[in-house]
């Protein structure tokens, strides 16, 4: 004979306060991407998965929650999803679904994504790595999806590189080299300016899902700092990447602004209401601190600032 187990999580709280966020955090999972006439790119994905808790109830159901989300992302991962924030708003409406208690239900994951290139000089096949960021929301009212990635590459500094340029410039005056021969000597040879190693994040999420390629996302994100880096250079590569990167001195917060111009040369279809996420981080070679510079902002304000309208 046996006997019912209890639904503890069921029962009321002691202290009848609701909360924001229950749920479960690193959870692994395999995700197969699909793409037009190639094969698919696997992932190892960690999830997060919350949903809102009432004040009257106790708990969630974890059990439910992990059956759900194994149930999706294993369907997902058979099917080969399109696009991976389009498994987490699977998950997320699923999760609603499911929970009669919950009116809000987010997943969100990460997984390391590897992407084949080539290097900019030896033209070397190489691969570099991508961070890629993707989450859902469900509510009643519908489901919001972002893609994201995050990237690293190299910025210098216009500051120290505006030092050693004065430098320069006054030692080929003492020179007695002509006016002329010098601003053409330091047009066509970027002095030296403190570099440090930069980490870019972009991320969109609109209603639905954006109407975006992850691809694309991580081109305008890698574009925005000085310069690329490689996991592979020869001795050429690397005279290209520190030239390159020199010739294009960004502060922190001009690469967040040239993230932003990327932003809408190329995802210029978004609607208004697509709520853009931009950041930049710099490894400091020179300091013990990090300089950071970020903005969240909706595409018609980023239109409308870019652009000079009031």
């Amino acid at each position: 004979m046996s006997h019912q187990l209890p639904d503890v999580q069921a029962t009321s709280p002691e202290v009848t306060v609701g909360l924001n966020r229950v749920g479960v955090t690193g959870v692994d999972k395999l995700v197969k991407i699909a793409r037009e006439d190639d094969r698919p790119i696997v992932l190892t994905a960690e999830f997060e998965v919350f949903v809102d808790l009432p004040s009257w109830r106790k708990g969630a159901d974890m059990s439910r929650n992990m059956e759900v989300i194994d149930e999706t992302l294993e369907e997902a991962t058979r099917e080969e999803a399109y696009r991976v924030e389009d498994v987490c708003g699977d998950a997320a409406e699923r999760l609603l679904e499911k929970h009669d208690y919950t009116s809000r239900a987010e997943v969100s994951m990460t997984a390391e994504f590897m992407r084949r290139e080539h290097t900019p000089a030896s033209d070397r096949e190489t691969q570099h790595t991508v961070d890629v960021v993707a989450s859902a929301t469900a509510t009643d009212e519908g489901t919001r999806e972002e893609i994201g990635a995050r990237v690293t590459g190299m910025t210098v500094c216009p500051c120290s590189q505006g030092m050693s340029v004065a430098r320069a410039k006054q030692k080929l005056e003492d020179l007695d080299v002509e006016a002329e021969v010098i601003t053409e000597f330091l047009d066509e040879i970027p002095q030296p300016g403190h570099s440090q190693r930069g980490h870019a994040t972009l991320a969109i999420e609109a209603d639905g899902a954006p109407d975006v390629d992850l691809n694309d996302v991580i081109d305008v994100a890698r574009d925005s700092m000085s310069a690329h880096i490689y996991n592979l250079a020869k001795r050429p590569d690397e005279d290209h990447m520190t030239y390159e990167a020199h010739a294009n001195a960004k502060f922190v917060e001009d690469c967040v602004r040239s993230m932003a111009e990327g932003v809408l040369e190329e995802f210029g279809h978004l609607p208004d209401d697509a709520v853009i996420t931009m950041s930049q981080s710099n490894d400091e070679s020179i300091h013990q601190h990090n300089a950071h510079a970020e903005r969240v902002v909706e595409m018609g304000t980023l239109r409308a600032e870019v652009n000079g309208e009031d």
